[in-house]
């Protein structure tokens, strides 16, 4: 019996040690950390604070829907590669002994971004992401795509892609890029420097933006500071409701990085361009045939008008739209359906943009007294 109690009690210090060295332990961790201040930051609960906890959260549920509708685009070109103009030279050749040069041909890879625009796989991007390459391929849910080039536009710089998808897509939220004002929340979804899904957020810092790439067009742009870098071509611009106002294009740069000038095209540009390149594969640009010419100040006052916003006709072109509804030189058209025209690209914009064979009311200014003719849009010669 003695040799069993003996034989017990190494086992019960054992324990009681242990017991003694996980409590100073537990004692230890439970008071002040040699490192930070363990209480609770003063700013947790401010009311404050929760307020900007609730536009956090939205953030973060619209980059849940919209993680899977955004796409990665990733495209590849053959180039051939010139000969050593060295190596080329005959004289040089025959005196080293130096065979004929041939050209090279070499494999070139490109990035950009796109997003969903249908169930049964057609995605929009920017028609430079995908100009003069061999072939694209659309990455959806981490599954990659071969994808066919459906029609582009280079003018606006849009494309339309179709895939194959083993599955129905969740297409994006649409909205209204004209109801986009400055200073409204703005955020970027794409694969900038081929880092996928990067979410940025910023506002609106300009609307109708135009002649941003000084290619001398009339396209208006969404001007933002939302981060958008080489990669995020082709990927949406969207609201804090969670809806698509533009399509990410490019950026003012010095560095060829993020300096805080970023330019999308909007939405309800993109639709009609997007809806046309899937029925005909192109687009059909509208036109009615006149011939614009700047409009002074002073022709202004002997016209009877208050300054020289409007579209002054200096020609009719032989058998056009124009010349049908009777639009005359030395017109100055003022309204197209009923939307004020300030200079001639506001003209061009709305008449490009209309579907071929929609007829529209014309407001013109004639004889010191404003006046209604309604010319049908044809499809531009």
């Amino acid at each position: 019996m003695k040799r069993r109690a003996f034989q017990i009690i190494p086992v019960i210090v054992l324990i009681s040690v242990v017991l003694f060295v996980f409590n100073n332990f537990s004692c230890s961790n439970s008071g002040p950390s040699a490192f930070g201040n363990s209480s609770s930051s003063p700013l947790k609960g401010d009311q404050e604070t929760a307020r900007a906890i609730e536009i956090q959260d939205t953030f973060r549920k619209i980059y849940e829907l919209y993680k899977d509708r955004v796409v990665f685009i990733t495209t590849e070109q053959v180039v051939e590669l010139p000969p050593n103009p060295f190596f080329d030279d005959p004289f040089f050749r025959q005196f080293f002994g130096v065979p004929e040069q041939k050209s090279r041909k070499q494999k070139r890879s490109g990035l950009g971004s796109g997003f969903v625009l249908s169930s049964d796989g057609y995605i929009c991007t920017n028609y430079h992401v995908i100009a003069n390459v061999d072939s694209v391929k659309v990455k959806v849910k981490n599954k990659d795509y071969k994808a066919t080039v459906v029609g582009y536009d280079q003018r606006t710089d849009l494309a339309l892609l179709k895939i194959n998808p083993d599955e129905k897509l969740e297409p994006v939220f649409l909205g209204d890029s004209d109801q986009v004002k400055v200073g409204d929340w703005a955020i970027a979804i794409g694969n900038p420097f081929g880092l996928d899904r990067t979410f940025t957020v910023g506002v609106i810092s300009a609307t109708s933006r135009k002649d941003v790439d000084m290619m001398g067009g009339s396209q208006s742009h969404i001007q933002t500071d939302a981060a958008i870098n080489p990669g995020n071509s082709g990927g949406p611009l969207v609201n804090i409701n969670g809806e698509v106002i533009g399509i990410n294009r490019m950026i003012y740069s010095q560095s060829g990085g993020y300096m805080g000038i970023g330019f999308a095209i909007p939405i309800n540009t993109a639709k009609a361009v997007l809806e046309q390149l899937k029925k005909y594969k192109k687009v059909k640009t509208g036109y009615i045939g006149v011939q614009i010419v700047p409009l002074t100040e002073e022709y202004a006052n002997e016209l009877g008008l208050k300054n020289t916003e409007g579209a002054l006709v200096g020609g009719i072109m032989e058998d056009s739209p124009a010349e049908k509804a009777g639009i005359q030189p030395g017109d100055v058209i003022l309204s197209v359906d009923e939307k004020p025209i300030k200079t001639y690209e506001d003209l061009v914009e709305i008449v490009s943009k209309t579907p071929i064979g929609k007829t529209l009311k014309i407001g013109v200014w004639r004889n010191k007294s404003k006046i209604y003719l309604f010319v049908t849009v044809k499809e531009r010669p």
